[in-house]
């Protein structure tokens, strides 16, 4: 083992089966202080290791010819700490590595697996419990348990694609696999040298750049007080693990992921709202560069306001009236800025907040909100000229459309006070529902052959639940049995029409594009049901909504005909019902603008 020395600090090449023991012949000890970040490789990094390795290995096989020949890993950055290896980088790897090993001892009886070295953390639990019994309730015990759980679930899943490899992937890992070993000089200060390595490197994002800064000042400023480090190492977990709640994210944010932790959302938030340093605007680490510059004397106060940040939000969506979190998760999903909501809110009452939060959602979605105000009547005068001047498919029409009926949702929620519903804003916006017709208006009769078939097939689901028309039903067999070339625009239109007209949807010349005509459909749904007749979609939507899906509730009284003052025809909907419905929109917007619920009407 050729060995360098840089400055007093050490350099050279070790195989994974040296790290196992010290020069002692024990089990090596690595540690991990509490300026580092948790584990963090994603399933994906882990099959790339597995990948990378056994490919060299595959290949190599066969052109071997030096002996000394070996796959490279990137450097293990280390300083020796009282019997013991401090990690300063590469503790990623270092990990996976172990997990890796642990996979390979799960085969053997316990009397032949082979002692593997030891990871401890300073802010954190030990992972021997889930390296033994790598179980579901485990890894939700943190957010560390949980990334190491898919990392685990991921080396399985790769020997399974892999079966008859652990011999020789064992062997390639733990002796033709060496890692650049990094031994700083005892003078050496690792967080400074952390510092050094992680500022700019991609893996590392700000928050974690954060993390470390935090515990570095509070160490320096407390006199090495482990309890200071204890203590904001569990608070910033326990404040990820609330952000790693969907339900809770998703009413904070439109986004879907952030590239690691969630706790960066905070970080953002507050840097933006006190405003970026000039020189730091360009700056990928501008966050990171933010918060240094006003931790320098006071990291106590810095991250107190971090907690104060997350706790505002956290009533906001605890709120047990639910108007806080119905109104600022609509506010969100609409595009406002949380540090906006968060002016509103400063010396505001909880009422006065509410008032200037639908006057907010007014302005936003109707048109400006008067000095003076508006009576009842004129509230509904504009919700009505508002909606008059929509229509489907015309340029920044769609969006607001969109806006009106999800706000008519939420508002139909807050109409009930007795009601504890929430509405599913992760659902919502994660299984993309968007605009769709109640009753289908498209002009073109489905040209396409895929779209034809499966309309005659959905159609033929609904006559078949429902025992209907068993004539019809075996002409549509017939017609889906035909081969490609057999579906003709006459045969397709004739049987087209026929279904139209056995189910009433038959005859209406001009295309309806007004809101009374429009709901809320998932984009699954869009798509396997384009054009479907509106019975076709009642049955999709309520088979839906029985089975748990998530379904606007609005979107569920439409096809239930909630808002029809008379149900004639379950299976139509018609020019009574969209007048209906309609109505319902205008009142039940007019109720929420002036505060109103159904207590106290």
């Amino acid at each position: 083992m050729n060995v360098t020395t840089i400055n007093s600090s050490t350099l050279c090449l070790k195989p994974i089966v040296h790290l196992l023991k010290d020069d002692d012949g024990e089990p090596t000890k690595y540690w991990i202080p509490a300026y580092q970040r948790g584990y963090r490789w994603s399933p994906l990094q882990v099959k790339q290791l597995l990948d990378d390795i056994w490919e060299w290995e595959t290949v190599s096989r066969k052109k071997r010819s030096v002996a000394d020949e070996f796959y490279c890993l990137q450097p293990l950055v280390l300083k020796v700490d009282r019997g013991r290896f401090e990690v300063v980088d590469g503790q990623q790897r270092l990990t996976t590595i172990l997990l890796i090993l642990s996979h390979f001892n799960q085969r053997l009886i316990e009397g032949a697996r082979k002692p593997l070295f030891s990871i401890t953390f300073e802010t954190r639990p030990s992972f021997d419990d889930l390296l033994a019994k790598p179980t579901e309730e485990a890894a939700k015990l943190n957010v560390d348990f949980f990334h190491i759980h898919e990392a685990i679930k991921q080396i399985r899943a790769w020997f399974t694609a892999h079966q008859g490899t652990e011999g020789d992937m064992e062997s390639a890992l733990l002796l033709r696999t060496k890692v650049i070993w990094f031994e700083l000089a005892a003078k050496d200060n690792p967080i400074d040298a952390f510092t050094r390595l992680n500022v700019g490197k991609i893996p590392l994002t700000d928050d974690e750049l954060i993390r470390a800064l935090f515990l570095r000042q509070v160490s320096a400023n407390k006199a090495d007080d482990l309890p200071w480090q204890l203590k904001i190492a569990n608070e910033w977990d326990q404040i990820e693990k609330a952000l790693q709640d969907n339900s809770f994210w998703y009413f904070l944010t439109n986004k879907a992921e952030r590239p690691q932790n969630r706790i960066g959302f905070l970080f953002d938030l507050i840097a933006h709202n006190d405003g970026i340093p000039p020189e730091a605007v360009h700056d990928k680490n501008k966050v990171f560069y933010a918060f240094s510059k006003r931790m320098k004397d006071h990291p106590e106060t810095e991250w107190l306001r971090v907690k104060e940040e997350f706790i505002m939000l956290q009533e906001w969506y605890e709120d047990e009236s639910r108007v806080l979190y119905h109104i600022v998760g609509y506010l969100v999903n609409q595009g406002a800025r949380l540090a906006d909501i968060r002016d509103l809110s400063k010396e505001s009452t909880k009422s006065s907040l509410d008032l200037k939060l639908r006057r907010s959602v007014f302005k936003r979605i109707i048109g400006s909100w008067p000095d003076a105000g508006l009576s009842e009547e004129e509230i509904r005068t504009r919700v009505k000229e508002k909606l008059d001047t929509l229509e489907y498919g015309y340029p920044g029409a769609n969006s607001q459309i969109r806006a009106i009926l999800l706000l008519f949702n939420v508002a139909t929620l807050l109409l009930n006070k007795r009601s504890n519903l929430r509405f599913h804003f992760s659902s919502f916006k994660t299984e993309s529902w968007d605009l769709e017709h109640v009753r289908s208006v498209s002009p073109d009769r489905l040209k396409n052959y895929n779209e034809r078939i499966s309309w005659m097939k959905a159609c033929l689901g609904y006559l078949v639940a429902a025992s209907l028309h068993v004539d019809l039903q075996l002409k549509i067999r017939n017609f889906v049995a035909l081969a490609r070339l057999e579906v003709t625009n006459d045969n397709f239109e004739t049987l087209y029409d026929k279904v139209l007209k056995t189910i009433d949807e038959a005859g209406e010349d001009e295309p309806d594009n007004s809101i009374a005509n429009l709901t809320l459909l998932d984009a699954s749904t869009n798509r396997s049901y384009k054009n479907a007749p509106f019975v076709v979609k009642r049955q999709k939507l309520l088979s839906l909504d029985e089975a748990g899906t998530f379904v606007p509730l609005c979107t569920r009284n439409v096809f239930l005909k909630c808002y029809s003052p008379l149900v004639d025809n379950p299976m139509v909907w018609s020019a009574k019902d969209k007048e209906g419905y309609e109505r319902a929109i205008i009142e039940t917007l007019v109720k929420f603008f002036l505060g109103k619920t159904e207590d106290a009407t």
